[in-house]
């Protein structure tokens, strides 16, 4: 497959986007019952948000 196909295909940032994700998901919802729920919305919403955001391809030498 071609390269420019593949764009979309984040790995790392849907992975880096679960993790920021749930953090901010467990600070904003520390104080309250909804811990484990925040969580897992948090992760999900940022796993969605940095999936679509492409890094670029890591340089290789």
């Amino acid at each position: 497959m071609d390269q420019k196909k593949r764009l979309n295909r984040n790995r790392r940032g849907l992975f880096i986007g679960a993790i920021l994700g749930a953090a901010v998901g467990f600070w904003l919802t520390r104080g309250g019952s909804a811990l484990p729920f925040g969580i897992i919305l948090g992760a999900l919403a940022g796993a969605a948000l940095l999936f679509r955001v492409n890094p670029g391809p890591r340089k290789r030498p």
